[in-house]
């Protein structure tokens, strides 16, 4: 792997404040959420999915889409987990393995198989609202999916992925496209010698790369860090930076 599988740490931070501005929304049968650029700055022909961490769409994800939005693209994130997302700090001993492959109650699993037709269905809806060139943020889980879509047309043509967890290799190989890497210092999932591993692979791509690593911050920390704490905010609002300045390269 190029990442670890997620783990216990993929659920705990701390929940932001503010006020969400964007809409909830269907794509089919799937839940998303939607934020609209209303500003001076609008992207017409590009968009942004927005694929999130286990805990789903939730106050700090919508916030995120908000300021995406606010930076002129057209941001939706789908509910990647079918109505059962993992709820903030769950209590020591969560089984997060069981819940990837069975879901809560047993009968709702989010792997690949279960999760691919939803990001399908996602960047289909984005190409029929007529956008014609797609990124995707992927934050935690959400990273995968940024890596698997990013191959010759299933449709994600711009990549930025934070604390990735569970990519393959052949998965990074894969990609055709440009990829941003946001990682932790302290980080489990996505420790030195993946990341280091991840750098390689790039390489072998032949695309456009960037890994910036943040010191003194752990995994989750550009979606759920503690802000009051300021150099945790720094590295949030840095990262966030990162993946604007990227798509306004590249998928512009």
């Amino acid at each position: 792997m190029a990442s670890n599988p997620p783990a216990q740490c993929c659920t705990f931070g701390v929940k932001h404040e503010g006020e969400t501005t964007g809409k909830s929304i269907k794509i089919g049968n799937i839940d998303a959420y939607v934020a609209e650029p209303t500003g001076k700055t609008v992207h017409k022909d590009t968009a942004i999915l927005y694929l999130p961490d286990v805990i789903g769409i939730w106050e700090n994800s919508k916030l995120m889409a908000d300021q995406y939005a606010a930076n002129g693209y057209y941001t939706i994130i789908p509910d990647l987990f079918n109505g059962d997302p993992i709820p903030l700090n769950r209590p020591e001993g969560f089984d997060i393995m069981a819940w990837l492959s069975k879901g809560t109650g047993g009968n709702n699993p989010h792997t690949f198989e279960a999760v691919d037709p939803i990001v399908q269905k996602s960047i289909e809806y984005l190409k029929g609202q007529g956008f014609k060139k797609i990124g995707s943020v992927g934050y935690c889980f959400g990273a995968k999916y940024v890596c698997r879509f990013m191959t010759k047309g299933k449709g994600i043509d711009v990549g930025y992925v934070a604390h990735p967890s569970f990519v393959e290799e052949d998965e990074l190989r894969a990609i055709e496209g440009p990829l941003s890497i946001a990682a932790a210092e302290t980080d489990t999932i996505f420790p030195t010698e993946k990341r280091h591993r991840s750098e390689e692979i790039l390489v072998e791509t032949k695309q456009p790369y960037q890994i910036n690593l943040y010191s003194g911050v752990v995994h989750g920390f550009s979606v759920r860090c503690d802000t009051s704490v300021k150099h945790e905010k720094f590295a949030k609002e840095k990262a966030f930076l990162q993946a604007v300045q990227w798509f306004d390269e590249y998928l512009l």
